[in-house]
């Protein structure tokens, strides 16, 4: 049997890693500054998570969510407070996508309603509802494609108040800052119209925060920028540093009942180990500070780079627009410079994604190769 090949890959296999650096199984080392997309928030084999995960797996590994797993409400509680949402309402699941399907599903089992409103550029995830509200079109199968899903233009105030008087939408779901599409930023202004829209339609806001969620942006989540709550907010990537954990945070008002939501693996006491053990390190080593001062460093010093058109984004979740196409100047950097950068459905935006405890010496290191780089492609 082969693996099905749906994905392009570099002639690279790592085999190590610790901090912001990965190692070959030639022994060459890389500078990680994409985290395997945005998901190794507190660097690659952190001692308390190594320790964490090997304690638990001693213990027991798994049971199903027919038993009680204390792991599930030290986390919640863990989570909570960092948050700054102690009175919301955890559900774990596996991934992102599963975060932002079960989000979905719970808005419409709250207010009876169908319609979704997602917007352009926004990515959501490869499952069935997800999918559907993700705007690309080569990814949503014909049994995705649905009639209920609107996706409309990102910052557009009057067509989402168009959207709401014309239908009965049940959930608005946007990425503060898109992840795929770019590190494009929704105005302070769009995500308090989509409160007031969804306070005034019995409505309910979700805050996809799978990519800028959990410390990335400099805050918590992205959306707490605006100074609006979301109903519900979803997570995945950096909750767990590597390890498949998803979850959604409700708001008190909506009101669960047994059966309504449900899942075999996720909120597994291995999961549980893994994801509290980033909420440890993240408030211990004053993560979220260091994503915002070491963001704000990287993007005033990109945008004094000739090359650079514009910098987009917020902490280490950071967007680099190129004057020509970035396949070049990435390739470049991961082959004579070994970093590994991201792409984004902008061919000409670089994606910078580093663990949240990097630091200024790997950021110049980057700064300084990216210079460099962006240099010889211009004048070629």
């Amino acid at each position: 049997m082969k693996n099905f090949d749906v994905y392009p890959l570099f002639n690279i296999e790592p085999v190590k890693a610790q901090g912001s650096y990965l190692w070959d199984k030639n022994g060459v080392q890389y500078l990680d500054l994409y985290g395997g997309h945005a998901v190794i928030s507190i660097g690659h084999s952190h001692p308390h998570y190594v320790q964490k995960i090997s304690d638990q797996l001693n213990k027991i590994g798994f049971y199903s969510n027919s038993v009680q797993i204390s792991l599930q409400e030290e986390l919640a509680d863990k989570l909570g407070k960092l948050c700054g949402h102690d009175d919301y309402q955890l559900f774990l699941c596996n991934s992102g996508a599963e975060a932002n399907e079960n989000a979905l599903k719970l808005a419409s089992f709250h207010n009876g309603k169908k319609k979704v409103i997602s917007f352009k550029k926004g990515f959501h995830g490869r499952t069935s509802l997800a999918v559907a509200v993700t705007d690309n079109a080569s990814i949503v199968a014909p049994v995705n494609a649905t009639e209920n899903a609107i996706i409309l233009p990102w910052n557009d105030e009057q067509a989402l108040e168009n959207a709401f008087k014309k239908e009965e939408i049940s959930s608005v779901i946007i990425e503060a800052m898109q992840g795929v599409g770019g590190v494009h930023l929704a105005s302070e202004s769009f995500l308090k119209k989509i409160r007031t829209l969804c306070d005034e339609n019995n409505a309910v806001y979700i805050a996809d925060s799978v990519q800028d969620g959990y410390g990335r942006s400099g805050k918590f989540y992205a959306h707490d920028f605006a100074g609006v709550s979301a109903d519900i907010y979803t997570m995945a990537k950096g909750m767990g540093n590597g390890f498949p954990v998803g979850g959604i945070a409700i708001a008190p008002h909506i009101k669960p009942k047994h059966g309504l939501l449900g899942t075999t693996f996720g909120g597994n006491h291995l999961a549980c180990a893994a994801a509290i053990a980033v909420l440890d390190v993240i408030a211990q080593d004053k993560l979220i500070a260091n994503a915002a001062t070491m963001g704000d460093y990287l993007m005033a010093q990109c945008k004094t780079i000739e090359g650079v058109k514009e910098v987009r984004g917020r902490g280490l979740m950071v967007g680099l627009e190129l004057e020509i196409p970035c396949a070049g100047i990435r390739n470049t950097l991961l082959e004579e410079h070994k970093m590994f950068t991201g792409s984004s459905s902008d061919k000409n935006t670089i994606r910078i994604l580093p663990a949240l405890n990097i630091g200024k010496a790997e950021l110049d290191q980057f700064l300084e190769a990216f210079k460099s780089v962006l240099s010889k492609a211009l004048i070629s």
